[in-house]
């Protein structure tokens, strides 16, 4: 037993190298991609990198569940693929280890993986979704004069304004000009010599406070071609004025769990047939059912990805490979779709989420036993060799082309 708790320990640590890498790259990549358009939103903002630090903080739990299982098969096909092309597998085998002993310790891996899964699927990513979004709303309708320039014409919902100097570090600025148009309601132009804005402890608004300015407020909007008469107008002097910056949208300040993703596995089984007046049956039982085939999908991945990583012939590797991450990425993409499906009564949940479960789960059952309880030979061997050969037959039509063309320039 000793001995099999160190070859344990080994499979093991040969998975988990791979799965570490590409789990870290892929969050990687994910995150950069949306950190792109976080800049868009928070450039310029007072603390605005702190503001997309705790955004992609937010967004880690979202991603980390797509990545998890990809890092997880990944790591998966390449620790046994190397101990496949290392003849190390051979080794165990002739030792009396069978394959299906040499999975014990990834098994038991992914079930560990598989309850991870359940806090960040069922907890952690809908608090952080809705935290996400309320951090979203407040940087875009809250705190909207961050994203002013010195010199640069700036529109905020309905207003326009332009700052001449400003101090980010005490959110002072000289000399702006403000005009607000209300449609038929008129418009109002402001313009000050300084102000500043002031946080509020019980209001998310901050203060726009304004000194020694001119107002003037046109009472309605000028009708082009119009016989009436021009609108009347006041304008006057202020020495100080304060005014709330932003608005309050109940659309969006609102308490989490309106939409069913935001909700955690407890409250959509207490939702099941009665839902939030946001939430539909349809979408509670949905979203329930599309978090129990995530979670339960983890626990199939090491029998899907030991078939397609053990290989005889070392040229199909990458071959494998190809097929067996193009079966994972199309099943994902097929629950996908499937459950958008379902969400609108489009399909049936059985059909949308389960049926794609339990035929990946009969596929992977029939490629798991014939490769550890059977002596015959791999059925996709064919597929293999098939693209191999068509691999092989475009490496020579680029070298005719591209390589030849190249000696002929040479000579």
């Amino acid at each position: 037993m000793l001995g099999y708790r160190i070859i344990d320990r080994y499979v093991l640590t040969e998975v988990v190298k791979p799965l570490s890498v590409a789990l870290g790259i892929g969050l990687m990549v994910l995150l950069s991609e949306r950190l792109v358009r976080l800049l868009d939103i928070t450039l310029g903002k007072k603390n605005s990198f702190s503001v997309v630090f705790e955004l992609l903080g937010y967004l880690v739990p979202h991603y980390l569940g797509i990545a998890l299982p990809a890092a997880l098969f990944l790591g998966l096909l390449f620790g046994f693929n190397k101990l496949s092309k290392n003849s190390e597998i051979d080794a165990m085998l002739a030792a009396g280890i069978s394959l299906h002993r040499m999975a014990r310790p990834v098994i038991h891996f992914s079930i560990l993986l598989a309850l991870v899964s359940v806090f960040i699927f069922g907890w952690l990513q809908p608090y952080t979704r809705y935290a996400y979004r309320a951090l979203v709303f407040n940087i875009r309708n809250v705190e909207v004069f961050y994203l002013a320039e010195e010199g640069v014409f700036m529109q905020v919902g309905t207003r326009t304004f332009i700052l001449d100097t400003l101090e980010r570090k005490t959110n002072r600025f000289q000399r702006i000009f403000l005009f607000d148009y209300r449609g038929k309601g008129g418009a109002q132009t402001v313009t000050a010599k300084r102000g500043y804005l002031v946080p509020q402890k019980e209001d998310p608004r901050p203060l726009l406070v304004l000194e020694e300015g001119l107002r003037m407020r046109l009472k309605s909007w000028p009708e082009p071609g119009s016989d009436a008469p021009p609108p009347t107008f006041t304008s006057g002097r202020f020495e100080r004025v304060e005014v709330p910056i932003g608005r309050k949208s109940r659309s969006v300040f609102r308490p989490r769990g309106e939409d069913e993703r935001e909700m955690t596995l407890t409250e959509l089984i207490r939702s099941y047939d009665t839902p939030r007046k946001k939430a539909t049956v349809t979408e509670i039982h949905t979203e329930l059912n599309k978090r129990i085939v995530s979670i339960l999908t983890i626990l199939i991945l090491p029998f899907l990805a030991l078939p397609f990583a053990i290989g005889q012939r070392r040229r199909q590797r990458a071959y494998r490979f190809a097929v067996a991450f193009t079966i994972l990425v199309g099943y994902y993409e097929l629950v996908q779709n499937t459950s958008a499906m379902a969400k609108t009564g489009a399909a049936p949940i059985w059909l949308a989420l389960w049926a794609p479960f339990l035929a990946l789960t009969a596929f992977t059952a029939w490629r798991y036993w014939h490769a550890c309880f059977t002596l015959g030979r791999d059925h996709f061997d064919a597929i293999y060799d098939r693209l191999s050969d068509a691999g092989q037959a475009v490496r020579r039509l680029v070298f005719r082309l591209f390589g030849g063309a190249e000696r002929e320039a040479g000579t």
